[in-house]
């Protein structure tokens, strides 16, 4: 958890808790600890190599390649950030 003020109050502890997760706080800011930042190099550096230029192309490749995070890769930015994770039981929404 970051340190936003919402998310300090009763019924976000209780949300947490009633889904069987541990709450862990981050300092303010924390890049080494965020799995999006994982997620946004990957993604940067494919814009890079594929010499997207304007806000269309990204906008199209960005939909050509939604693909390529694959749900394990995802899970593995968040072990790789110290998060516990497990491999879901059911179909993804």
């Amino acid at each position: 958890m970051d340190n936003l003020a919402c998310h300090k109050r009763a019924g976000v502890r209780r949300a947490i808790e009633a889904a069987g997760a541990a709450r862990r706080r981050l300092p303010p800011y924390s890049p080494d600890r965020n799995p999006i930042e994982r997620a946004f190099r990957k993604l940067k550096a494919r814009l890079r190599a594929a010499a997207k230029r304007t806000i269309r192309a990204v906008e199209d490749y960005r939909g050509e390649r939604s693909a390529a995070f694959a749900p394990e890769e995802c899970r593995n930015y968040f072990r790789s950030c110290g998060y516990p994770t497990a491999t879901p039981t059911r179909e993804p929404l």
